[in-house]
């Protein structure tokens, strides 16, 4: 009953999330219109052994390294990652090539869900943290398919709203077949909601296990070189509307200070790239455009490429992680890290509480509580090297001290493709 009243909510809304995402979203980004008849399950795809799903660009740079250790372990299994937004589709493009498919995740109407999974009818249905899609993991359950909830966390805020709409909880955790979550915590949060103990798995964070590849490092030493490696670089990764203002007001306190100080500023979203463009031309500070390939002693960069903040982040000798001076939750801090560069976030790292107090406590990260605080900081650390080496050098243990993750997750993968098998 409590499924059929969510549909019966979702078709009433159609039209007001068609728009949304057609003409609203569609507007500021023309992604969101491409290929929107997958939004409803439409599409020329064929049959896969696996769906792993992948909300948007944060949840696909953490899954690559464990989706690209699943191919390497398995060659011949056929693979789709699905997204929810055009960059998270490109983000599979620019990190997979054409060695799988990717495609829209369809909008939770229940003929929507059943016309993707007849068409791709996938052994294994691989959620990403906690998409959890009640029609989608109710119609996997009625076919057979296994439905594995992967580097899985659930706030103890979450946790109220699912206990708020406890029986269209019930339908999602009678609908999962095992799950793996990032701490104990997170695990005892999802059996509290019904969820099974013999079903879960505390693996810790997939997010730890990054480790720059050596094209990686081979771009990031000539990015260093272009850039002029003698200044002091710092980046300021995945910023919002707000947020990059008080970014560019503390650069512009540091330049008091270091006048050869260079800021490498990325938006999160494209849509923002051209607003900071705007900012910077109004502002008294010289820039340059990173799609231009400009390297000349500009004062700020603006990151508007997708696919290389990691990279840009190596170049820096520390980095501010959007997000976080306003109440967004904070991105991925790992990224970084993994480059042996200290990180600085802002208080607000909700989204991120399984990561940044073992980064904090293990001294590879510090918090700033606002943007005369991240200029106070930032002219404290370009005065002392041996601090900056410090945080990178902790930053860089912490991600390794913390890494196993994708190998047990792998493991768990390839325990339910062969139940399958076997059935």
């Amino acid at each position: 009953m409590a499924r059929i009243l969510y549909s019966l909510i979702l078709y009433i809304l159609s039209p007001l999330i068609i728009f949304y995402l057609y003409a609203l979203r569609g507007k500021k980004n023309k992604g969101y219109r491409a290929h929107f008849t997958q939004r409803f399950g439409v599409s020329s795809l064929q049959q896969h052994d696996v769906v792993i799903h992948c909300a948007s660009v944060g949840e696909v740079l953490a899954a690559t390294p464990l989706i690209k250790a699943l191919q390497q372990q398995n060659s011949q299994l056929s693979i789709l990652v699905t997204c929810n937004t055009p960059t998270g589709r490109e983000q599979i493009k620019n990190n997979f090539k054409n060695t799988l498919s990717c495609c829209y995740l369809p909008i939770d109407f229940p003929c929507a869900t059943s016309r993707f999974l007849k068409r791709i009818k996938p052994r294994v249905l691989c959620i990403l943290e906690t998409e959890l899609w009640p029609n989608l993991m109710a119609q996997c359950k009625k076919r057979n398919i296994e439905v594995l909830v992967l580097n899985a966390r659930l706030s103890a805020k979450s946790q109220l709203g699912y206990q708020k709409v406890m029986p269209l909880t019930n339908v999602i955790m009678n609908s999962i077949s095992a799950l793996a979550s990032h701490n104990q915590d997170d695990a005892n949060r999802f059996i509290e909601l019904g969820l099974a103990p013999q079903k879960v798995r505390v693996f810790g964070s997939i997010k730890f296990d990054i480790t720059p590849t050596r094209a990686q490092l081979d771009k990031v030493a000539a990015l260093k070189s272009e850039y002029n490696n003698a200044r002091f670089i710092w980046v300021a990764g995945s910023t919002h509307p707000i947020e990059h203002e008080r970014v560019l007001s503390a650069h512009q306190q540091l330049l008091s200070v270091v006048p050869d100080a260079l800021l490498i500023i990325a938006p999160r979203h494209p849509e923002q790239f051209d607003k900071v463009a705007s900012l910077l031309k109004h502002s008294d500070m010289t820039f340059s455009r990173r799609s231009e390939n400009n390297y000349t002693s500009q004062q700020v960069v603006l990151a508007d490429t997708l696919g290389e903040l990691q990279c840009l982040y190596g170049v820096a000798r520390i980095s501010y992680i959007g997000g976080s001076l306003i109440e967004r939750g904070g991105h991925n801090p790992l990224e970084s890290a993994a480059f042996s560069v200290g990180v600085l976030a802002g208080p607000h790292t909700y989204n991120f509480d399984h990561i940044y107090p073992e980064l904090i406590n293990a001294e590879g990260a510090k918090t700033v509580n606002n943007e005369q605080h991240l200029a106070e900081t930032l002219i404290a650390l370009s005065a002392d090297n041996e601090a900056l080496v410090k945080l990178g050098q902790q930053a860089a243990k912490c991600v390794i001290n913390n890494q196993g993750a994708i190998r047990r997750t792998v493991q768990l993968i390839e325990q339910f493709l062969e139940k399958q098998r076997e059935s």
